[in-house]
C-alpha cells in the first residue's frame, strides 16, 4: 500500500512520519516548561487557546538534547485527539512510499526501545527512519500533559 509521509531532519539524521497525523508546522516558539516532567518534554505552548506540549524529539530518541533556537521548528501533529508538538532542526519534504519498501528495524537487543521506529527506508539515497508517533508520546514512568 501506498501512502505518503514527511520528512525532516535532526542533525544528519533523516526522519518521517505519517503526513496525516501532521497538522501544522510552525516556526520555534519559547515554551512554557512543566515542573516533573519527562526529560524529552521543553515544555507546553499556546497554539491558538490550546496548550500543547512540545517534544524535544531528539532527546526522546536518544541523540542528545536539542538547544533550540530560530532555525528550529515544531511539527505538531495530532494522535488520537490529542495534539503534541516536536523539536526538530528542519522539515524536508513529502515523498511517497510503498509499505513493501519499508524494512524493519534490525533487532538491537533487550536495551534499545524499538517501538519508536516503524521501519526504515531509503528515498533518494537516504536513509529515513519511519516513526511510530503514538509511540513518541508514550511515557515508561509518567504521562505528558494532555492537549486541553
Amino acid at each position: 500500500m501506498k501512502r505518503q509521509i514527511i520528512t525532516f531532519c535532526i542533525g544528519d539524521i533523516y526522519l518521517g512520519a505519517d503526513v496525516m497525523a501532521i497538522r501544522e508546522i510552525r516556526a520555534w516558539s519559547a515554551t512554557t516548561p512543566i515542573p516533573h516532567s519527562p526529560d524529552y518534554l521543553c515544555g507546553v505552548v499556546n497554539l491558538r487557546g490550546t496548550v500543547v506540549p512540545v517534544l524535544d524529539l531528539s532527546q526522546r530518541l536518544g541523540f542528545g538534547r536539542t538547544e533550540p533556537s530560530e532555525r528550529h521548528v515544531i511539527i505538531v501533529i495530532e494522535i488520537g485527539n490529542e495534539l503534541h508538538g516536536m523539536i526538530v532542526d528542519a522539515v524536508n519534504d513529502i515523498a511517497t512510499i510503498d509499505d513493501d519498501d519499508l524494512q524493519t528495524q534490525p533487532d538491537l537487543g533487550e536495551a534499545a526501545d524499538n517501538k519508536m521506529v516503524e521501519g526504515v527506508i531509503t528515498i533518494e539515497d537516504r536513509m529515513v527512519i519511519i516513526l511510530t508517533l503514538d509511540r513518541l508520546t508514550a511515557s515508561k514512568n509518567s504521562e505528558l500533559p494532555q492537549a486541553a
